[in-house]
């Protein structure tokens, strides 16, 4: 039985402070409806979808902090998209700000959830590995303020067995800074995960660090590449991109095989659907031989040996 799925990642250009969330869904639709008459299964939004790149800012009212998160999902502005899942037969995700009240408290983070065919979120993932800075560093050309505005992620990396019609795929989701950490594609590898699923917005320009500038885009493809192979799983890399606000940030979206190859790629920095096959079981044969985990991985040698050096692993 075959088990090919057909995916958009859908890029979208530059968010304006001006545009409002109506403004942005509408764009999302649209895509949405492109990947329907491509014949799509699943769409793919990048992080912080839904408003411009607020991190960027410092900010000390709450309240205009607060104005960039989600507290429901859906809510009155973002119900479009469900309802066009409804309608269309389309898996979706998407990347937002997301405010709630666990523990006692509010908590804030930086969130992306699955949403089936049927307009119902299969599964939520909060991102773990913060970039930035937490004070206000008024030197920089622009801010980066995860580590203020957002908690880390705590849901670990969970990976979710979808319904048959999307053939009872494995699949996982990550955040942006996430796929440049081997340990957010290897916990979902040992989970068997076959399709991870990651937005992200990121400046071409790195202030603390101006000479990795050039090399941004070269980064971003190399991490996803070698993320995909290690573990067997394609990879739907999609972005935020453009120059929104005064910030340059990069695209490349792209469609990457269990191989490491890229089949798809995006080629503006625009709005954009990105689409290519995906056969859920080409990393079979690589989970099987080079990347069979039981066989020969050995994670008792490494900490031996790591800890012979002084040095101490987690658990």
């Amino acid at each position: 039985m075959s088990r090919v799925l057909t995916i958009g990642a859908a890029q979208l250009g530059a968010i304006q402070r001006s545009h409002s969330r109506a403004d942005v869904v509408a764009r999302m639709v649209a895509l949405m409806r492109e990947a329907a008459r491509n014949g799509c299964d699943l769409v793919a939004f990048p992080e912080l979808a839904l408003t411009t790149f607020f991190p960027r800012w410092f900010m000390e009212d709450q309240a205009e902090i607060d104005s960039f998160f989600e507290r429901e999902m859906p809510s009155n502005e973002t119900a479009p998209l469900f309802t066009t899942a409804r309608e269309l037969g389309l898996a979706f995700t998407l990347g937002y700000a997301e405010l709630t009240e666990e523990e006692g408290r509010t908590r804030r983070f930086n969130t992306q959830i699955l949403v089936g065919k049927d307009g119902r979120i299969v599964a939520k993932y909060r991102k773990i590995h913060l970039p930035g800075h937490a004070e206000h560093e008024p030197w920089r050309a622009f801010q980066h303020l995860e580590k203020r505005y957002f908690e880390v992620g705590n849901l670990s990396w969970p990976v979710v067995r979808a319904g048959a019609d999307l053939h009872s795929g494995l699949f996982g989701q990550m955040i942006c800074n996430d796929r440049r950490w081997p340990e957010s594609y290897r916990v979902m590898g040992l989970q068997g995960v076959e399709m991870i699923l990651l937005g992200y917005n990121t400046p071409v320009h790195n202030p603390p660090a101006p000479d990795h500038d050039r090399l941004g885009d070269f980064h971003n493809h190399l991490v996803m590449q070698a993320g995909a192979y290690q573990n067997a799983s394609w990879v739907i890399g999609v972005a935020k991109c453009g120059v929104e606000e005064g910030c340059e940030m990069i695209g490349g979206s792209c469609i990457i095989a269990p191989t490491g190859e890229i089949v798809a790629q995006a080629v503006t920095r625009e709005d954009e659907l990105v689409v290519a096959r995906c056969d859920l079981d080409l990393g079979r044969s690589y989970r099987n031989s080079t990347f069979n985990f039981a066989r020969h991985r050995e994670p008792a040698q490494y900490r031996m040996i790591v800890e012979r050096k002084g040095a101490v692993l987690p658990d």
